[in-house]
């Protein structure tokens, strides 16, 4: 590596090292302060997320903190004329450019390894610690007040005396939230406890006498309820998956609708040789169409997930295709201007390429597998027309 390479090279990562921490924190700062509202977190649980909230960040950072850094330094190196000046010493313009190549290169390979394997260990770990929050929240709102009440699911939990994890004479009411029959039911005892894998809260009852409703009554010596935990369910989605995870319930899907299919089609020609065509709406075969239906919205969803990872990793790379000619041309030490110029095509075409794309995919108008790339490769497209006037100039 020649000296003016290895020069550009300790700019490129001395620039980008300070403002990728800048963006990160202030993006951290946003997502925590999300999921506090989002959740009624506390000051102990904001803390113990704070760390796995950083993978989740950098995927959206390093694209445009990249983009930044290349405005930055080539900006600044055009506006000085040291690059009119080693032009003029016989350097061609690409051994200048390369080394912003090679970093975006390593920093896409970097965002997908994190998008396979630190986003979905970040997430789970935030899920994990937000289950215990929740644990913690319930047991001190029936501490405190002595009853709860969860009203996306329909049940309130009144106590007498609340000892440790042992409920005193707990009366628990469940509405059904589609209108139909209520079920309340008394016990002399409880024992609450926590499934935080399956986000459960397990009330064990000890001498439960149930009202179902119309003189309806039943006793049970000792029963379990489980329900979900309050609070809103985690919307990290197939995101929270790794690759290979990706890949396998992708085959189960795949399996899960060729059955459905199967016996469809068992129905379509059972009831096609009795000529019975009332059995096209019988709750069998609306239960293998729903179940097909089901299956092949899953398989959009992973397969968009699947390629999209790749696409949105590689980002790096066109985003410093783009801006390294574009900011030379610009020959600005004022970098924001450069960036501003350079970032706002981007964030209006772009991004709201990729959206589409990706929501096209999910609902299978097209293809995931090239139609994911179609913002990137507007990204190539007008790299190309400005390396064309950097080789020119």
């Amino acid at each position: 590596m020649r000296q003016i390479e290895r020069y550009v090279m300790m700019e490129l990562l001395r620039t980008f090292g300070g403002l990728i921490t800048i963006s990160t924190l202030l993006l951290l700062f946003v997502g925590i302060f999300s999921e506090t509202r989002k959740f009624n977190l506390g000051i102990l649980q904001i803390l113990q997320i704070m760390p796995y909230f950083v993978p989740n960040m950098l995927p959206y950072t390093i694209p445009a903190t990249l983009l930044l850094t290349v405005c930055v330094v080539y900006g600044r190196m055009a506006g000085d004329n040291e690059i009119i000046a080693i032009r003029a010493a016989g350097v061609h313009i690409i051994h200048l450019i390369w080394p912003s190549f090679f970093l975006a290169a390593l920093l896409s390979i970097f965002a997908l390894v994190l998008t396979d394997q630190g986003i979905p260990w970040a997430c789970n770990n935030i899920e994990r610690i937000i289950a215990m929050a929740m644990e913690d929240i319930v047991l001190d709102t029936l501490r405190t007040e002595n009853q709860i009440n969860d009203k996306s699911h329909g049940i309130t939990i009144n106590a007498m005396e609340v000892r440790g994890r042992k409920l005193i004479g707990p009366t628990i009411k469940y509405s059904s939230r589609n209108g139909g029959e209520s079920l309340t039911m008394q016990a002399q005892s409880a024992i609450i406890s926590f499934d935080l894998r399956r986000r459960q809260v397990l009330l064990t009852l000890e001498q439960m006498q149930g009202n179902l409703g119309n003189n309806r009554t039943i006793y049970l010596e000792n029963d379990r309820i489980p329900y979900e935990l309050p609070g809103k369910a985690s919307t990290a989605g197939n995101r929270a998956l790794r690759t290979n995870e990706v890949l396998k319930k992708l085959g189960a899907m795949y399996d899960q609708q060729k059955d459905a299919r199967r016996g469809q089609a068992i129905e379509a020609a059972f009831a096609l040789s009795r000529g019975c065509f009332d059995d096209f709406q019988s709750p069998a075969f609306c239960r293998h169409q729903g179940s097909s239906d089901a299956a092949s919205s899953e398989i959009r969803g992973l397969r968009t997930e699947y390629y999209n990872r790749f696409a949105m990793s590689t980002s790096c790379f066109f985003f410093v295709l783009l801006g390294s000619p574009f900011a030379i041309l610009m020959a600005k030490k004022q970098f924001l201007t450069s960036f501003l110029f350079c970032f706002l095509p981007i964030l209006t075409v772009y991004y709201p390429i990729a959206m589409m794309t990706q929501n096209m995919s999910k609902s299978g108008q097209v293809d995931p597998v090239w139609a994911l790339w179609l913002a990137n490769g507007t990204l190539l497209l007008a790299s190309g027309y400005y390396f064309r006037k950097v080789f020119r100039n």
